[in-house]
């Protein structure tokens, strides 16, 4: 069902750019809309503007299931595009990001409830706050973001690698 949701959005905003879509001249301000999914936040909005070569992302999203069963996230990022005028681009930079996720671990409640007091968190989390250096490569508004962090502020689980893939219309 996440899936579906998912197609549904990068179609609804891939036909919506199509539709929009005019010829018009090269101005130094480019702005993009759009949306990814990836690790660790499962699926993010993004926004950017850019002045040049210039660029500023940001990016997050987050969902609630059950009481105690959500995830959230968020990233920034500054970015230096090559090959601009061309139908594909690269964007290397840094950037920074929070993330956390919370999810019921059932094997722990069943420990909490046959000892009749709470042992152990009923639940199973994820969390970190990174520093990162990044790359993206952009052909037709596809996408693909990795970034690598070199520093953790918060290393529960912190990932070693983010990723993100989607589509982006800009404007």
């Amino acid at each position: 069902m996440l899936f579906s949701r998912l197609f549904l959005a990068f179609a609804v905003v891939f036909c919506a750019g199509s539709a929009f879509a005019t010829e018009a001249q090269a101005s130094p301000w480019q702005f993009e809309a759009g949306i990814s999914a990836g690790r660790p936040t499962p699926i993010m909005l993004n926004a950017g503007v850019g002045y040049n070569n210039f660029f500023f992302r940001a990016m997050g999203g987050g969902f609630h299931l059950q009481p105690d069963e959500y995830w959230v996230g968020f990233r920034g990022s500054f970015a230096w595009k090559f090959f601009r005028e061309l139908p594909f681009s690269i964007d290397a930079g840094f950037g920074s990001g929070y993330a956390f996720a919370k999810a019921p671990n059932g094997i722990l409640k069943a420990l909490n409830r046959a000892n009749n007091k709470r042992l152990v968190r009923s639940y199973n989390y994820k969390e970190s706050l990174d520093i990162s250096a990044e790359v993206r490569a952009n052909i037709y508004g596809v996408f693909t973001y990795i970034a690598v962090p070199v520093h953790c502020f918060l290393k529960h689980d912190e990932p070693n690698v983010i990723w993100q893939v989607g589509y982006a219309y800009r404007f």
